[in-house]
């Protein structure tokens, strides 16, 4: 063991565990970050298939929370967190047809281009522009408070942040309170059927609901994700970051540097030693043991708890409960290199023309098989087109992801090849991501992008298991600050932050 133990070990240098690490080196503690790739970021990283071919692997955009951006000085190194200049939203409609979407409620565009489907939606959609934002802002006033392990509150601690945020549910006034409340439970053509009528941007709105998560059309929380969804986006398009997402974890990793703390690269964490229910520190696989007052760990939480902790060191009820959390990944990413001529405007455009076609690909994913008619989101980076692909299950029925990585780019071509006939001529090289390529690679166990899926009995106080929300473990010193407990999925660094200030927290009493 070292003979200088550290403050804090962060297990990954995803943009979760970077924050945490921030937020614990600004408060004065020496901290040591240990990524297992060569590169830090997690998936916010570049990665690179070859000469010229460089991508933001899965993530075409992404919003640090302003509040984190400020307390972490994060201006200092020339990050405002600020989305480049915000391109539409475009639904990809049968005949050519296209619907032109900005989450504003007064832009004239997007007005135009609903009223050409319905009149009628055209006056909605400044209402639900406003529903929906308010809707975002009590969801990330949500996750910027700590939850409870329930049962057991501690009013005296944790009542405050509570009571404050039923103070801001409140005041959003009674109907819209109670309609935020109805909508995290309802599905997606429940929830789009009260406000709209057109088929078309029913379906466009249901698509950013979807992106993401195991959950069709019809599925019951589709609510909760799609306010998720627009408060990570900042409404219905990506938010583009200048330089790509990778500056986001660039800047983390340089802000953390002049704090004094250390990453360390192609340093794989196998195992959390504990003592007597203790965590006091990491092995890495060269078997170096490391010391620490305290582990923060950016990895999902089964993958935490079950390979780096151990069922031996947990309560059995507990593990039981860390093995049910659900993951189910089933997103592919297709990104093709082109020769520029590809035909397909800026923006973030949906393949997603009715709410049945959604069920429908949906329902593909239940039964192990890849949708054969799938949602596809579509972003371009100049001459590279990345193409996000649902529904594409971790386990497949009768095949392997081997023999389908051919199959699934070609279907990702062909159903793009529709709406944009110059595509497949201009391609000079086309690189998969399949599910079982997230695990391996950037460590998301069954290619869930969230840590866990983000639906109604695994959000709030009861992720990423009940009774264990508030970030601790049965493990003492051992803390979890990733996607996959309270705040986290998508990139806004909130799971990261309140990890880390739980973690000072108890430490100071």
């Amino acid at each position: 063991m070292s003979v200088h133990p550290y403050d804090a070990l962060i297990i990954g240098a995803g943009h979760n565990g970077l924050v945490a690490a921030n937020y614990l080196a600004k408060a004065g503690k020496k901290v040591l970050v240990l990524e297992r790739r060569d590169v830090a970021g997690g998936q916010l990283a570049r990665h690179v298939f070859g000469d010229g071919f460089a991508v933001d692997p899965i993530h075409p955009g992404g919003l640090l929370r302003p509040d984190i951006i400020a307390d972490l000085g994060l201006g200092k190194f020339g990050f405002d967190g600020k989305p480049a200049a915000r391109a539409p939203y475009i639904a990809l409609l049968p005949g050519g047809q296209r619907l032109h979407l900005v989450a504003a409620g007064n832009d004239a565009a997007t007005l135009e281009s609903i009223r050409t489907l319905s009149a009628k939606d055209a006056q909605a959609w400044p209402a639900f522009v406003n529903f929906m934002d308010k809707a975002a802002a009590f969801l990330d006033a949500a996750y910027r408070t700590a939850m409870p392990r329930l049962p057991n509150v501690n009013f005296r601690r944790e009542g405050l942040p509570l009571a404050k945020l039923g103070w801001t549910l409140r005041r959003l006034g009674g109907r819209d309170m109670f309609g935020v409340i109805r909508t995290l439970s309802m599905s997606l053509v429940a929830f789009t059927q009260e406000w709209f009528e057109s088929e078309p941007l029913r379906a466009a709105i249901a698509a950013v609901g979807i992106h993401g998560h195991t959950l069709g059309s019809m599925s019951a929380g589709g609510g909760f994700t799609l306010i998720h969804n627009w408060r990570n986006r900042g409404g219905l398009a990506h938010a583009p970051v200048a330089g790509g997402t990778a500056r986001i974890a660039d800047t983390l990793v340089a802000a953390l540097q002049a704090r004094g703390g250390q990453v360390r690269c192609g340093a794989a964490v196998t195992r959390v030693l504990v003592d007597k229910q203790r965590a006091t520190g990491v092995q890495l696989t060269s078997g170096e043991r490391i010391a620490a007052k305290a582990v923060l760990c950016d990895a999902d939480p089964r993958h935490a708890l079950l390979e780096l902790v151990g069922a031996r060191e947990l309560p059995p009820e507990f593990v039981w409960a860390t093995q049910s959390i659900r993951m189910r990944g089933a997103v592919a990413k297709v990104h093709l290199r082109t020769d520029g001529r590809h035909g397909i405007p800026e923006g973030t455009l949906a393949h997603a023309p009715t709410l049945k076609y959604l069920e429908r690909a949906f329902d593909a994913s239940k039964y192990g098989e890849i949708s054969a008619a799938p949602y596809l989101e579509i972003t371009t980076d100049a001459d590279i087109v990345s193409v996000h692909f649902q529904f594409a299950p971790y386990t497949l029925r009768g095949a392997t992801w081997a023999e389908q990585r051919g199959p699934l780019e070609r279907l990702a071509v062909a159903t793009l090849a529709e709406h944009f006939p110059a595509l497949p001529a201009s391609i000079r090289q086309i690189a998969s991501i399949l599910p079982t390529d997230l695990e391996s690679t950037w460590g998301l166990t069954e290619g869930d992008l969230n840590h866990g899926q983000l639906q109604i009995d695994q959000m709030f106080f009861m992720r990423p298991i009940p009774g264990w929300s508030n970030h601790r473990t049965p493990i003492d010193g051992l803390w979890l600050c990733g996607s996959g407990v309270h705040g986290g999925g998508g990139i806004s660094g909130a799971s990261g932050r309140n990890a880390a200030r739980a973690a000072l927290g108890a430490s100071s009493r």
